[in-house]
């Protein structure tokens, strides 16, 4: 039997359909423990938790709705499912009122028991999932935008609440996609000055020609084009929070320019004679290293001092996979509401996929992703089939095929989780090739149980 196999407690007075369903549901690798008695189940219920319930209505103390009320008492997420030879309308109502999945009437047909209960489980596994993540996410919101609990974000919500008050300049970095911007944004938001203009300018998508006036503004003449007076990005967050994404993109000629408004907060605009001050705070991001680009000669050793009063670094999403399930729930609930679907669940098989996957683009990957698996998906469960990654995980593995395997490559270091995914990939699919799609033919091929093929087709996003 499978470590985590699903564990039922089935509840019936008569000895022969205990052991019968006893014997149905082990054949079907679940875990069972069985009650004879209504107060002996509750007695149990009180002290473990299981999956599923199965319980017959008619019992020789108290009635299965007894039970069914005391298994929602004490594990509200428990799965129920009521049998009963004596099944009215009226008691099917009620169970059903008082949160049970199913009623099935006896004499029940055993394959139709077994699905049953498989979909109740699934649909238990699925639910319980869910509140998992709706009370992740709760947790892991900080300052109102920012989702993540990790250690490492943590020690950058500190650092936020320590220099949010203050004037000090701020260097925000980290691999593009990280949320850099979120974070510029949760400073401003926290600051004094929360009320006023938080001004974002991307420093890699503005021509250079363009630069000088976006930041500082123009006199109407002062070029060609030029027929008004405009103002700049500093002077209109003046007051407020100016954010300078991709600061590292920066041609020197304005990195001259932008020096003395970042050490003095003035500044002339094109074809200006008159200074104009300004009281800002200035925020930058950047996905290059600094140090390096000044060693280099591309950067101002001087600017780089003046905007790296303090550093936040912001860790790629692969070194905080704790955040991961908060995050995909985050995303997969706004883009729900967008498009005004209800797809408010993960499978468990689909997360298993999300937290095997590098993300080499970050959360702004995740978000992408997410937002074309709600626009794509035709369920109200996000399931690995519906999940675009799958397709980026096998053009990953695409590299791994028809290699031949050679140990003394350990010691050059090896990716052991993509070829063991391989190979059990390879066995799955040449199963099912041999036994023409048959899935109960497969697993005994493999000499797994089925509900293990399953899972293992689900995990890898086979299509069976």
């Amino acid at each position: 039997m499978a470590q985590n196999s699903p564990h039922i407690l089935v509840v019936d007075d008569e000895l022969s359909m205990r052991e019968l369903l006893e014997y149905m549901l082990a054949k079907k690798d679940y875990k069972v423990t069985c009650a004879e008695s209504g107060r002996e189940a509750i007695a149990l219920l009180e002290k473990n938790r299981f999956d599923l319930l199965l319980c017959d209505i008619r019992l020789g103390d108290i009635s299965g709705l007894d039970v069914l009320r005391a298994s929602k008492k004490h594990h509200p997420d428990n799965v129920v499912i009521l049998i009963s030879a004596y099944a009215t309308t009226e008691t099917a109502v009620e169970a059903m009122n008082e949160g049970a999945f199913d009623y099935v009437p006896k004499p029940f047909d055993n394959d139709e028991l077994m699905a049953t209960i498989a979909k109740a489980l699934e649909l238990g596994s699925i639910e319980h999932e869910k509140k998992l993540l709706d009370d992740e996410l709760k947790k892991s919101r900080h300052f109102g935008i920012i989702v993540g609990n990790s250690p490492a974000m943590r020690h950058i919500y500190k650092l936020i609440e320590q220099v949010a008050k203050t004037k000090t300049n701020i260097l925000i970095t980290g691999e593009s996609g990280t949320g850099k911007e979120v974070i510029a944004k949760a400073i401003h938001q926290e600051s004094d000055r929360s009320d006023q203009p938080f001004m974002v300018i991307n420093c890699g998508s503005i021509p250079e020609t363009l630069m000088e006036s976006e930041l500082f503004g123009h006199k109407k003449g002062s070029f060609t084009g030029a027929t008004n007076d405009k103002k700049g990005l500093f002077e209109i967050a003046h007051k407020g929070t100016v954010f300078l994404d991709e600061i590292g993109e920066l041609s020197l000629p304005i990195q001259v320019k932008l020096l003395r408004a970042v050490q003095e907060k003035v500044f002339k605009p094109v074809g200006g004679n008159e200074d104009i001050y300004v009281d800002i705070r200035i925020i930058a991001a950047t996905n290059k290293s600094l140090e390096k680009e000044v060693i280099n000669g591309n950067f101002r050793e001087d600017l780089f001092y003046r905007l790296n009063v303090i550093e936040i670094k912001v860790p790629p999403l692969r070194e905080r996979k704790a955040d991961l399930r908060a995050l995909a729930q985050h995303f997969l609930e706004k883009y729900s509401q967008e498009m005004g679907k209800e797809i408010t669940k993960f499978s468990s098989y689909a997360l298993d996929l999300l937290k095997k996957y590098d993300f080499p683009g970050n959360i702004r990957e995740l978000e992408n992703l997410l937002e074309r698996s709600v626009a794509l998906s035709t369920t109200n469960i996000v399931l690995p089939d519906s999940l675009a990654l799958s397709l980026h995980k096998r053009r990953w593995i695409e590299g791994f095929k028809d290699r031949r395997f050679d140990l003394d490559e350990v010691a050059r270091g090896v990716a052991l989780d993509s070829i063991l995914e391989e190979v059990e990939r390879g066995y799955l699919k040449k199963a099912l090739d041999c036994s023409n799609g048959n899935k109960n033919k497969a697993s005994e091929l493999l000499d797994i149980s089925f509900r293990s093929l399953r899972y293992r087709l689900d995990k890898l996003g086979i299509e069976k």
